[in-house]
């Protein structure tokens, strides 16, 4: 299973290479990786993605808590949060199915960031479940390269937990699509 760990750190020099350094001892791979700053002046977030079951994962965010400049672990992969994600997609595009990528695009309200005869390079933010969505409807024309950032997660102060309401408005979407 997939764990979304969100990490508050000292911002110094190295927290980041002892971090990565302790999953690596441990044979384990970071799926995603986002760090930035938390707000608070000289403290830092660290956000990431990593597989193992429950008790693999409290064993590592006991050991991220030994670490020096460790302030903060949480899994937030079951507390209601907001996930965000950025990512480009540069897309083949073709004059005869240009119009049909724009009204994808439309959908998923991602941006043209770029635009060339053969190709347009987007721009998506929003949950990694969009992210996945508007790929998978974009294979088909070809897509030429992505880049993606790390995702980034909030803990929802309000508690509401939309994981239904998103399935339910995916539904939808796809729905819309294939009719």
């Amino acid at each position: 299973m997939k764990h979304t760990l969100s990490v508050l750190v000292e911002d110094e020099t190295g927290v980041l290479s002892r971090i990565s350094g302790l999953f690596a001892r441990r044979g384990f791979n970071i799926e995603s990786l986002a760090v930035g700053p938390a707000g608070e002046k000289g403290i830092s977030r660290i956000t990431m993605v990593v597989s193992g079951d429950n008790r693999t994962i409290e064993q590592l965010i006991k050991q991220l808590y030994k670490l020096i400049n460790v302030l903060k672990v949480q899994d937030v992969t079951n507390i209601p949060s907001v996930e965000r994600e950025l990512v480009l997609l540069k897309v083949k595009v073709r004059p005869e199915n240009r119009q049909e990528v724009l009204g994808i695009i439309e959908i998923f309200r991602a941006r043209v960031v770029d635009c060339a005869e053969n190709s347009l390079i987007l721009e998506v933010t929003g949950d990694p479940g969009k992210m996945m969505a508007i790929k998978q409807l974009l294979d088909k024309f070809g897509v030429i390269e992505t880049a993606r950032t790390g995702k980034i997660s909030l803990v929802r102060t309000s508690q509401v937990d939309t994981e239904l309401l998103k399935n339910r408005i995916f539904s939808a979407v796809q729905k819309s699509i294939l009719t």
